[in-house]
């Protein structure tokens, strides 16, 4: 064959080597440029992945994106400088770093004041030694401790199961210029904050009383000097239900505002503030799952039965909230139009958004009538007359109405919680502007994740997914917004790889893995994990979601290259690994009779719903998925061990992953190395082989070498037979059969993403058949193979913590050209390649810092020919039916 490689800016040789695909990865090396340009300065200054966070708890970590203009070029070296807000002050200036990292690291400075904005700047030097010019600065703002909020938690005295609160209090703005002012604000369960009328923020706190959150809101411009203000918030409570512990209602609150002649004015709630019955009316639960309750707002009187004195709860911290933490997540809201109005011959209007969102309805009436009460009704489906459809089958059994009554004149409601729907009816009333705020988990959209290829229905699918997976993240990630709105663990596992590897997100899986961990310390001394966490209902797991955990945390660990979360993870996964081992039978050397689910999933959920087990054996008490699960958790303990230099406890911990792996591969298959889904209470083997026992076993390296192809046959003859919260594993156990995931991902008969696109799904389904189940159309668990498109079919996979390492390896079959753009830490891999009568052509973009090992398919052996790059533009193009020269 004859390679050629042209790039602008690759100047070094690169040596080939060419293997057969099935072979071992080849290893090739590139010389660096000797001269060249000073590195530019520094971008994508960040702070525990924020740009400008107001709540910096412990020692902050600082991130950033180096740049070069040379080819190859890595950091070898940083310095940081920390300075007070006005700049004058240093507060640490770290010196010359020799390092290579550009993420998470430690502030190491004398301590930081609370409540306190900081500068700070960047510098890096790269392999020839040349330093590049400072970043432009950037800033922080340091959190409250508990200590430091001196302010009551407040609360309106009523008995109401659907408290719905105002509260407010004035002040007047001292004479002296504003030049900082920040509202600190926590409430149980969620608020919409206001300053002077007008709602500056909204956020959820769906967590335990004695360990919530807080957030923090930048107000400078909206106090002006000598001035009345108005703060206050319409606070939101409950009870107890999915992903919402019971708590009790309350709010706190501290405004800072700093003047120019260096004065300070602190105003905290307390029983000065004044509090009122919000406009709700009392209604009932949208469902029996402990969901939300319908919404009917009367909009005739904003404060129902006067102001009256705030009840104290108490200072901060109280008996009952103990602890409060900055919210590292956030969330974002835009508003949406329908694409489409009709009117019914009932006078109706129904809007169509075009696709299922997760969104407050918002109607505007120009001319209410007194009295009058307008229903309204979201759903996700039409009736035959084109009414929106009442049905619970249709609803997920949630009664998704709302209701509200109006005052004269111009006027607008807009629900408080957001639900999942597509469409909105309105009865007649006056409706003249119909529209929808969508929330989701803030992410940076301009590095969305971006994915093209020759196959139109990949193409969708993909698209379909992304979309899912950021529709279900919200304050927490969801199981879906419409139902239940749980965080459960394993469907958080599931959409957090989604959304990290299309947007690149951190912070809500940070702090998603901090809420389980949180759950074992409250709940498992045994090792075992809560399934939904936080919830109203204590304490519950699920045998295998609490197995997925400690791979979940080394993919984001190998994602991010968060040091700090891993550490504070591996003690949790290191008792994840007990409770495995404390399940192996000493007979079998197999995980049997693991503890813990109840009902149907009691020893494991193996998949859901039960109609996408497609008759796993469920009778067994060594179950092959269990088992291989457990060999996923060692192994997560052992690379986490290693990575924290415990290399005793990484080895004992490989040497139990790899006996238990023996102890499958012996007892848990057929003579022809098919899996079975386990062995029976008495020793017997199942008669069954499901698709989900065989393709675990090739997806999480089970399957040993020489039986892969055999066990991927018979995975691929049984078509799609996972669910959407596994099917995951069974893309990646494809990964060696690309023409089988395009065909999985498109086939819009069988069972699968293309299916639902056929049928007019916007968002991911509960199960392949929840039209004919009754199950949820807004699931994101079936988001996660977007990774296998990216993977697989796009070739695009971080192979080293924070993506210090990438390879890039385009399918030798079943696509013909595929482009896209994934956002990995230290900047964006952006790769596009295509197949043809003139050969194969790649070109891969690589960011600074970064080493890519990439395979250019060789026609000639059926293989690859593998470079290893570094950063900038490459180019490779293999001619077809030449000779290697």
């Amino acid at each position: 064959m004859t390679l050629s490689m042209r790039s602008t800016t690759l100047r070094a040789a690169v040596a080939v080597l060419a293997v057969a695909a099935a072979g071992l990865p080849g290893t090739a090396s590139a010389a660096g440029p000797r001269g060249g340009h000073a590195p530019q300065s520094p971008v994508g200054l960040t702070v525990g992945d924020r740009a400008r966070p107001l709540d910096v708890e412990g020692a902050p970590l600082f991130g950033w994106l180096p740049r070069d203009r040379d080819p190859d070029e890595i950091q070898t070296a940083y310095q940081i400088v920390v300075r007070s807000a006005s700049g004058r002050t240093a507060a640490w200036d770290s010196g010359r770093v020799g390092s290579g990292s550009q993420e998470y690291v430690p502030y190491a400075g004398r301590e930081l004041s609370p409540g306190t904005s900081y500068t700070w700047t960047v510098r890096t030097w790269d392999r020839t030694g040349k330093a590049s010019p400072w970043s432009r600065p950037a800033s922080f703002d340091t959190g409250l401790g508990d200590q430091d909020w001196q302010a009551s938690w407040i609360r309106r005295t009523t008995t109401e199961a659907d408290d719905y609160t105002l509260a407010r209090k004035e002040f007047t703005v001292g004479r002296s210029p504003v030049v900082r002012a920040r509202v600190y604000v926590a409430a149980s369960h969620q608020y919409a904050l206001e300053l002077n009328g007008q709602v500056i923020d909204r956020g959820p706190a769906f967590e335990y009383a004695d360990d919530g959150f807080y957030r923090t809101v930048d107000v400078t411009s909206g106090l002006r000097a000598g001035r009345q203000a108005t703060v206050g918030a319409t606070y939101h409570w409950y009870g107890g239900g999915q992903g919402r512990p019971k708590s009790e209602p309350g709010l706190l609150m501290r405004v800072v505002v700093d003047h120019a002649d260096g004065t300070r004015q602190v105003v905290v709630t307390d029983g000065t503030w004044q509090v009122a019955r919000a406009p709700w009316k009392q209604a009932p639960r949208r469902n029996g799952d402990g969901g939300d309750y319908v919404e009917d707002i009367d909009g005739t009187g904003a404060a129902q039965g006067g102001w009256q004195s705030a009840q104290v709860v108490g200072a901060h911290p109280t008996a009952v909230f103990k602890h409060l933490k900055g919210q590292e997540s956030g969330l974002s809201f835009t508003t949406i139009r329908p694409r489409k109005v009709t009117r019914l011959a009932s006078g109706a209007l129904v809007a169509d958004f075009g696709q299922v969102i997760p969104a407050v309805p918002v109607v505007r009436f120009r001319e209410g009538v007194a009295g009058r009460h307008v229903d309204m009704d979201a759903g996700y489906v039409l009736a035959s007359d084109g009414s929106v459809s009442r049905s619970k089958n249709d609803n997920q059994d949630t009664d998704l109405s709302y209701g509200y009554t109006q005052r004269d004149g111009d006027q607008t409601f807009r629900a408080f919680t957001f639900e999942g729907f597509r469409y909105l009816e309105i009865a007649p009333g006056g409706a003249a502007d119909i529209s929808a705020v969508v929330q989701h988990t803030d992410v940076d959209l301009s590095r969305t994740a971006r994915v093209r290829t020759s196959s139109a229905g990949v193409d969708a699918a993909y698209d379909l997914m992304r979309r899912s997976a950021l529709y279900g993240s919200q304050s927490q990630f969801l199981d879906t917004p419409t139902r239940e709105k749980g965080q459960f663990l394993g469907d958080s596992a599931d959409t957090s790889l989604a959304t990290m590897a299309a947007y690149g997100e951190r912070r809500l899986t940070r702090q998603a893995i901090g809420e389980f961990i949180a759950s074992q310390a409250r709940y498992w001394p045994d090792g075992r994990l809560n399934a939904v966490y936080p919830n109203g209902d204590g304490k519950r797991d699920i045998p295998d979601y609490t197995e997925m955990f400690p791979g979940w945390v080394w993919d984001y660990y190998e994602q991010s290259g968060d040091a700090r979360t891993l550490a504070e993870a591996y003690p949790v996964m290191n008792a994840v690994a007990g409770y495995v081992r404390r399940h192996i039978a000493p007979d079998t050397g197999l995980v049997t009779d693991l503890t813990g689910g109840s009902g149907a999933y009691k020893g494991g959920i193996i998949d859901w719903p039960a109609t996408m087990r497609y008759g796993h054996d469920m009778d067994t008490a060594a179950r092959t998925v269990i088992n291989v699960l457990g060999v996923d958790v060692l192994n997560a303990a052992a690379r986490t061990a290693g990575a924290l230099g415990k290399t005793g406890e990484a080895a004992a911990a490989r040497q139990d992953a790899q006996a238990l792996t023996a102890a499958i591969n012996a007892r848990l298959r057929r003579p022809n190395g098919v899996y079975i889904d386990g062995l029976k209470t008495d020793g017997t083997a199942s008669t069954h082989a499901s698709q989900i026992a065989n393709a675990y076993a090739l997806a999480y390296g089970v399957a040993p070498a020489e039986a892969r192809e055999r066990v991927g046959a018979y995975v691929a003859g049984l078509g799609m037979q996972m669910g959407p919260m596994t099917a995951h594993r069974l893309l990646a156990a494809l990964a060696d059969r690309p023409d089988q995931v395009v065909a999985r991902l498109t086939d819009t008969k069988g069972p699968g993403w293309g299916n639902i696109l056929a049928r007019g799904g916007t968002f991911t389904w509960e199960s392949w058949d929840a039209p004919e189940t009754g199950q949820s159309h807004s699931h994101p668990w079936g988001s996660t193979s977007l990774v296998d498109v990216q993977q697989t079919l796009l070739g695009v996979t971080v192979t080293a913590p924070a993506a210090a390492r990438i390879r890039v390896r385009p399918p030798l079959s079943g696509l013909d050209r595929a482009s896209g753009t994934v956002p990995v830490q230290r900047g964006d891999v952006r790769v596009s390649w295509e197949r043809g009568r003139k050969g194969f052509s790649l070109t891969v973009d690589v960011p600074v810092n970064v080493r890519a090992q990439v395979y250019v398919p060789d026609g000639s052996t059926g293989g690859y020919a593998i470079h290893e790059v570094g950063s900038g533009h490459h180019t490779f193009h293999q001619e077809a039916g030449s000779v290697h020269g």
